[in-house]
């Protein structure tokens, strides 16, 4: 089975936490892929050059300087040192954006109500499934920054989330996959400050239900909408699942 990973801001911001991660990622035996976000850091840095970062929904507009500055991020210092200590602890890693051997292509999001300037959209044949499976079967683990590009020399910013489930269904017509949403939560929880209430499994009917219900809590149903649309799409099933337990049972699988 080979086994997607991604982890988001708060794990990227939190060196130790990352790196505990990365520790235990190393250990988890067989093919697998890393994708990461780019947290906090792009804004902070953005503001220390006097940018005002700009969001709309939780989505960044960005526009060059901008561009500029996340790319710098995302696919230079979060992921070389992801990769870097990767390596430490064993795990053979390539790094990757979008351009590198091709392994992305995207278009540019078209302007609508909002311009979001120079972010990226794909579609079922943006992944170079060729490269993916080619690093896989050698043994090498990719990890996967959210910039991606045009096929014309134009890099773009694009959803870590959009480029998880892309790949997961693309590999998915040779691979046996599981794909692992790591976040800060142990997993679905009916109620969201007691752990005590975690849901191990949710089937699309049951999802439904508890939707209808309320007990969903509304920041995850997008998350959960995404994973069953990936499900319907050849992936096998989809977890979420806290940093700290990706070795473990600690987790809601959905199926």
């Amino acid at each position: 089975m080979l086994k997607i990973f991604k982890i988001g801001g708060g794990i990227i911001d939190n060196q130790q936490e990352l790196e505990q991660f990365l520790k235990t990622f190393s250990t988890i035996e067989g093919p697998k892929v890393l994708i990461h976000g780019g947290g906090k850091g792009a804004s902070k840095m953005l503001n220390q050059l006097g940018i005002e970062p700009k969001m709309v929904d939780g989505r960044r507009i960005t526009d060059k300087a901008t561009l500029e500055v996340v790319t710098g991020l995302y696919a230079g210092n979060i992921n070389k040192n992801i990769v870097s200590t990767l390596q430490k602890f064993g795990c053979n890693a390539l790094g990757l954006s979008g351009a590198d051997g091709n392994a992305i292509r995207g278009s540019k999001r078209p302007v609508k109500v909002i311009d979001y300037g120079f972010v990226g959209d794909l579609t079922e044949n943006s992944i170079n499934t060729k490269l993916f499976q080619l690093l896989i079967d050698q043994g090498i683990t990719p990890v996967v920054c959210a910039i991606t590009h045009d096929g014309n020399g134009l890099l773009l910013n694009t959803n870590a989330d959009t480029i998880t489930s892309t790949i997961a269904v693309a590999l998915a017509t040779k691979n046996e996959i599981e794909l692992n949403f790591v976040f800060d939560k142990i997993g679905v929880l009916k109620d969201i400050n007691d752990d005590s209430t975690l849901i191990p499994k949710i089937n699309e009917n049951l999802y439904l239900q508890l939707k209808e219900e309320g007990v969903i809590f509304e920041g995850m149903i997008p998350k959960l909408d995404n994973s069953f649309n990936v499900i319907k799409s050849g992936v096998k099933n989809v977890c979420l699942v806290h940093a700290q337990n990706i070795n473990s049972d600690i987790k809601t699988i959905l199926c």
